[in-house]
């Protein structure tokens, strides 16, 4: 599975991308909203992970812009603000999943997106 893994903070996109390999995907990287956009097409993502607050463009400001672009990928936003942002309100911007940061076990996050992957496709 290809997973592009989107997030200001270098740590982050370390730890995701570590856990994702581990597993056996793919994994890709934008450090901002603006770098998300310019590749998106190219690495053409089975799922991905955006940060909802970002320079640049915002998680939700990507999805907003891609539109129907986004292809066949499932988005899941994430954020460190999970009282202001919630399942409810990541689907109503369009994604399909919301997982607060920070990761209590990025594993379990590895799971929850290949079951997301997987009953959806």
């Amino acid at each position: 599975m290809k997973i592009f893994v989107v997030d200001d903070e270098p740590l982050v996109r370390r730890s995701l991308k570590k856990a994702f390999e581990i597993k056996g995907h793919e994994v890709f990287e934008a450090a901002d909203g603006r770098e998300a956009l310019a590749q998106w097409k190219s690495v053409d993502p089975d799922v991905a992970l955006l940060d909802v607050l970002m320079p640049g463009f915002s998680g939700p400001e990507v999805l907003k812009k891609l539109g129907p672009d986004r292809g066949r990928a499932k988005v899941v936003l994430m954020s460190a603000y999970s009282g202001e942002y919630n399942l409810e309100t990541a689907q109503r911007m369009g994604a399909d999943l919301f997982h607060p940061k920070p990761f209590e076990d990025v594993f379990a996050l590895v799971k929850l997106v290949e079951e997301l992957k997987n009953e959806r496709s």
